[in-house]
């Protein structure tokens, strides 16, 4: 009887191979992916949701309603610098912002539970899309859900209904990118 094979030796990537690595998926990134946020206040959700966004690539950060700016120096200490890899504008009200997004092109898919929200793994996310998250409390405006052209949940299946905002942002925009990886 042979022994069975060690277990195969792990070591962490050096920040050269990291930076390899992801630049191979930004080349495989090509789709445009934006991010509008509505009304978020808290500073260190903001600073959460710039970094989440800087990781997948986002091109442009629409901020509508009364959302905290990524400047805001408690924003700051979570983006740990990534918001200045960031293009961001303030673009007035919700619908105002979603006139934005449209005008660049872009389909507008809100992340929210709606009646008509279908499972953000089946969330039209192809090609160029700007995924939409509402504020800590009461989520997506009804201006910002009757503008969208689509809208989508996160399946929880635990016994909690509900996630943080910049979590939220997180998982749906892993979501597209994966979507485009793998499509």
């Amino acid at each position: 009887m042979t022994a069975p094979d060690p277990a195969p030796q792990r070591r962490q990537l050096r920040p050269t191979d990291v930076k390899r690595l992801n630049r191979e998926w930004r080349r495989r990134a090509g789709d445009r992916l934006d991010l509008l946020v509505e009304s978020v206040t808290q500073p260190f959700n903001i600073g959460s949701i710039v970094r989440s966004a800087a990781v997948f690539g986002v091109e442009r950060l629409w901020l509508a309603g009364n959302a905290t700016p990524p400047t805001h120096r408690n924003a700051t200490k979570t983006a740990l610098g990534t918001e200045r890899l960031i293009a961001w504008e303030h673009a007035g009200t919700a619908a105002e912002a979603a006139a934005a997004v449209r005008a660049q092109g872009l389909r507008l898919v809100a992340v929210e539970l709606t009646g008509d929200a279908v499972p953000l793994h089946e969330a039209p996310l192809d090609g160029d899309v700007c995924l939409a998250v509402g504020g800590e409390d009461h989520g997506c405006s009804p201006a910002l859900l009757a503008a969208a052209d689509a809208v989508a949940y996160i399946p929880q299946p635990g016994r909690v209904g509900s996630l943080n905002v910049a979590v939220a942002a997180a998982l749906a925009l892993a979501e597209a990118r994966r979507r485009e990886w793998t499509g």
